[in-house]
């Protein structure tokens, strides 16, 4: 049955086109995962498919009796209580379910509470399980895990998997995605292009599609060196065929390929001022919720300059507030907080600084106290703000867009060491994926509360694990040594505090020290160094062998290209074996 019928739907912002003729069909029981880089009208188009907007040209057909259930990131909650409100939209069979939908979604202990006592990430959370719950043959959601913990998030992931109805969605969440779907639907520069299969099949096509675009681009490029060379050396007699080829040559000369929309790098280069050994300690650390709850106790820690911490734990468990105490947001109630005389600091949270949106994006990167000038306008363009979002006022961007904006000046200020609170909110997946490079060769140290899963399994090589019982405790080998514990605890009687606690007072970086090896995150920051090295090696290998087999019978080139090709195989082999005692000296560190 087909549900939603889009048809050549365009749609266009005050300073550029969102998207153009852009046509899917949504039937029962497709899957459908919407992705783009921001500012390329994701939002926009759900928005469109629900029918809540019109497209400014173009048609949405609703199958008969179609009923469509949206996550919208801008649509308010009505007045009422949590459960009052998620009771009165579900589905009267399913009414039931509203409980327990709303524990799972962290919000089991707010039952009660007028939605305009919520917080901003309460509130997404309430509107979720509105979405989840309400009659629907086509469930849209857009960026459904922000402000979900690991343990919602995994349920979310699970109830989509056994979601019979039509589905689309929107999210950073590449796990999710890769799981939940089974078609998707990329928004680049106007032009929607279908992929069938999952998100790693997507890559996979996107892949062999840029590929193709850079063979027929190289042919291209071929072709046109032989027609210049042609006009060069001049065209016969003027029939109307030399003609002909005189016009189609220029064309060929003239035409440009389209390059990517954006660049695959991060090209910041900031001047990070170096560390000294010391960076922040907690010693004795304790906090308590406004509501008197304990959140965490005895929390000793000691960052190392080349830090690699992510901070994990359900919701409300205090993450933001052990951040914000090592900060110096915030003094603790208990113990002390101590710092680096090097330390520079940049805190990247999840609400960002307070935009004006009747400012400019150049306006908000040069400050306060100085007009912007071409410095901004390079560094703005290496985050991939062209010229034109350059001069668009803050209110026009998108939330990515803002996101983004709010990063950069944060590493505009050239910190030494980095706290990101839930970086990875509203960011797109090619963003995303950019800045796990960048932060892989950051030279400071990093600290980082998220719940995205592909994010923490990229960036951190420890994790802090707060359990919401007032326990803090550090994992080596990061969120996937921590879920992989995790996960056999649920099976087996759970480890007494006390031991807990012993081992939260020696971190596993310093029992390491202790035994004169290298703290996990030096190991990391090796390995990963190491990972690029083998891959810029075996890329040159792969080109110098295409190069012997050009050069055919070129005695001459053939010798130099041999002897090249040597050393790139030992210094290769070299890597792949200092890669592998690496590696063993990690998983030592881990035991």
């Amino acid at each position: 049955m087909i549900l939603v019928d889009v048809i050549a739907a365009t749609m266009t912002r005050p300073d550029r086109p969102l998207f153009r003729d852009v046509s899917v069909t949504i039937s029962t029981g497709d899957r459908l995962g919407l992705v783009g880089i921001n500012g390329t009208g994701k939002s926009t188009l759900l928005r469109v498919i629900a029918g809540k907007v019109p497209p400014e040209e173009g048609e949405v057909r609703l199958g008969g009796g179609v009923r469509i259930s949206m996550l919208d990131q801008e649509a308010p909650l009505p007045p009422g209580t949590v459960l009052g409100i998620v009771s009165a939209d579900a589905d009267p069979e399913r009414a039931w379910e509203a409980e327990a939908v709303l524990t799972r979604l962290g919000m089991g202990a707010h039952f009660d509470r007028d939605v305009d006592t919520l917080s901003g990430g309460e509130i997404k959370r309430v509107s979720l399980a509105v979405a989840l719950l309400a009659p629907s043959d086509l469930l849209i959601l857009d960026e459904p895990t922000n402000h979900l913990d690991l343990d919602g998030i995994q349920w979310l992931e699970d109830y989509l998997a056994a979601y019979r109805g039509g589905l689309i969605l929107v999210t950073h969440d590449r796990h999710l995605l890769d799981r939940t779907t089974t078609r998707m639907i990329e928004l680049d520069r106007g032009t929607g292009f279908v992929h069938e299969g999952n998100y790693a099949d997507y890559l996979e096509a996107k892949s062999e599609r840029d590929t193709a675009a850079a063979s027929a681009e190289s042919i291209r490029k071929n072709l046109a060196k032989t027609e210049l060379a042609w006009l060069r050396r001049g065209a016969p007699a003027r029939t109307a065929k030399p003609k002909a080829r005189i016009a189609s040559a220029t064309a060929l000369v003239n035409t440009k390929a389209e390059g990517p929309a954006r660049p695959a790098d991060l090209n910041l280069e900031f001047p990070t001022p170096r560390l000294g050994d010391v960076v922040i300690e907690l010693h004795g650390v304790g906090a308590t919720a406004p509501d008197g709850r304990e959140l965490f106790h005895d929390v000793d820690l000691m960052l190392d300059p080349r830090e690699r911490l992510g901070i994990v734990g359900p919701n409300g468990a205090g993450k933001t507030t052990l951040l914000n105490l090592m900060a110096k947001r915030a003094e603790p109630q208990v113990g002390t907080v101590k710092w680096g005389s090097t330390v520079e600091l940049g805190y990247y949270d999840q609400h960002g600084a307070d935009l004006d949106p009747t400012a400019r994006a150049r306006e908000v990167v040069a400050g306060p106290n100085r007009e912007p000038d071409w410095t901004d306008a390079r560094l703005l363009e290496s985050f991939w703000f062209d010229k034109d979002t350059q001069w668009a006022q803050v209110g026009t961007l998108s939330g990515g867009e803002r996101r983004r904006l709010q990063l950069l000046t944060t590493l505009a200020a050239k910190p030494n060491v980095l706290f990101l609170d839930e970086p990875t909110n509203d960011l797109d997946l090619e963003s995303l994926r950019a800045l796990e490079d960048f932060l892989e060769d950051w030279p400071g140290a990093i600290v980082v509360v998220s719940h995205d899963r592909a994010f923490l399994e990229r960036v951190v090589t420890d994790a802090l694990v707060i359990d919401g019982e007032g326990f803090v405790g550090r994992v080596a080998g990061g969120y996937p040594a921590w879920d992989a514990q995790r996960r056999g605890a649920n099976s087996k009687k759970k480890p007494e505090k006390q031991a807990k606690k012993k081992q939260a007072k020696k971190s596993g970086d310093d029992r390491q020290k202790d035994k004169g090896g290298r703290s996990s995150s030096t190991i990391g920051h090796l390995l990963r160094t190491a990972e690029k090295e083998i891959a810029r090696l075996d890329k040159k290998r792969v080109a110098l062998l295409a190069s012997l087999e050009a050069a055919a019978s070129d005695h001459t080139k053939l010798v130099g290209l041999g002897s090249e090709l040597a050393d790139v195989e030992s210094s290769l082999a070299e890597q792949e074996e200092a890669w592998l005692q690496l590696a063993e000296e990690q998983e030592a560190s881990r035991s």
